[in-house]
């Protein structure tokens, strides 16, 4: 039997994802269909109620793929209870009756390395440690430079003066990294390339425009279907769009700053709170002392560690007076319902904002 993989959405990183699994495997890679309210809503059928809300997603991610004629599913969620999801995934696909082949990457609630290099030598016996880390470090600097290069867009596409440059330019670069002839040298001169295009969009940005930070629960901050599409909302007001938790600081940079996040948030915290909630905390009391104009906090329904840190937050906005919007998602949000409070949030932010300049002259 022809060996077909899949594997859940998280916003772009399908891309990269797939490069290093379809050049290590030498198999078939199959990609979901892209999320929709449909992938929610079966995932949510087949789920217990009170599972958080990327359970859902990714369950309805795998359904949909086992239906399209994948019959290898792959799991690497780590650094919370999502961890501990893989058996319950399984069994529930089992009980659906699919036939599959289930691999977790996790091990110690986090990503194994030499767990995907055991599973990609039992697909392709050629493969040697040497290739495997040439396609590895190719598929790191894919997701570095798909990170980097966010960053532009996200502060300025709000002040576009053509509609929709930003998005045109977007799709540019990620299909240029869809293709499988990769070479470092090639993904450096793709990230200087997209970099200069990106800085060559006109803009009309005003120096005192609202400058807002995004913090939460990982999946809801990085898939843009679970937050109704937020960072493009904000922008659409005009707004200045910060966000820091990515696939290269989740990869290679959390691990090592742990204990940095807890030095500069002592103030408020002793112990690390779990997941991203440490974070979200340490953040925010950096957004605040540097004179940011407000905060949107992102998770889903039931994330205890992000529970966890609600009140903490809440000392900070006191203290600090930035104002702190909270979303938690489920799979029966409103869209309406969260457009209506992004707007009455705005309106908060535009009217202290003016009342401070007032203060000023």
């Amino acid at each position: 039997m022809t060996k077909i993989i899949s594997f859940p959405h998280i916003g772009n990183y399908y891309i990269p994802i797939k490069y290093l699994i379809s050049k290590s495997t030498k198999c078939k890679v199959l990609i979901s269909p892209q999320i929709t309210k449909k992938t929610i809503d079966i995932g949510s059928k087949h789920s217990p109620d009170y599972v958080c809300v990327p359970f859902k997603y990714n369950l309805g991610n795998y359904i949909e793929a086992l239906d399209n004629g994948a019959n290898i599913l792959l799991q690497a969620g780590g650094g919370c209870r999502y961890g501990y999801y893989a058996e319950l995934q399984e069994q529930i696909l089992t009980d659906l009756n699919y036939e599959f082949e289930f691999i977790n990457f996790i091990q110690n609630n986090r990503v194994s390395i030499k767990k995907i290099y055991k599973f990609a030598k039992s697909l392709n016996p050629k493969l040697n440690i040497f290739t495997f880390a040439y396609y590895g470090l190719n598929t790191i600097l894919m997701i570095i430079i798909m990170d980097k290069l966010s960053i532009y867009p996200r502060e300025n596409m709000g002040f576009e003066i053509e509609k929709n440059s930003f998005t045109k330019v977007e799709k540019s670069l990620l299909n240029e990294l869809k293709k499988q002839t990769h070479t470092p040298i090639s993904l450096a001169k793709t990230y200087f390339n997209y970099k200069k295009r990106y800085k060559n969009i006109k803009i009309n940005k005003p120096s005192n425009c609202i400058k807002i930070g995004i913090v939460g629960e990982l999946y809801s901050i990085m898939e843009p279907f679970c937050s109704n599409y937020i960072e493009q909302k904000l922008a659409s007001y005009g707004i200045e769009v910060h966000r820091f938790t990515t696939l290269t600081y989740l990869l290679l940079q959390k691990k090592f700053k742990l204990k940095k996040h807890l030095r500069k948030g002592k103030k408020y915290l002793k112990y690390h709170l779990g997941a991203d909630a440490t974070e979200s905390v340490v953040l925010s009391y950096e957004l605040a002392k540097k004179n940011y104009d407000g905060i949107v906090h992102l998770k889903s329904f039931g994330c205890t560690p992000e529970l966890n840190a609600m009140p903490i937050l809440e000392k900070i906005s006191n203290e600090y007076q930035i104002p702190i919007i909270y979303f938690s998602f489920d799979s029966q949000d409103n869209t309406v319902g969260i457009d209506t409070r992004l707007e009455a949030f705005y309106d908060m932010l535009l009217q202290k904002k003016e009342n401070n300049s007032l203060k000023e002259d």
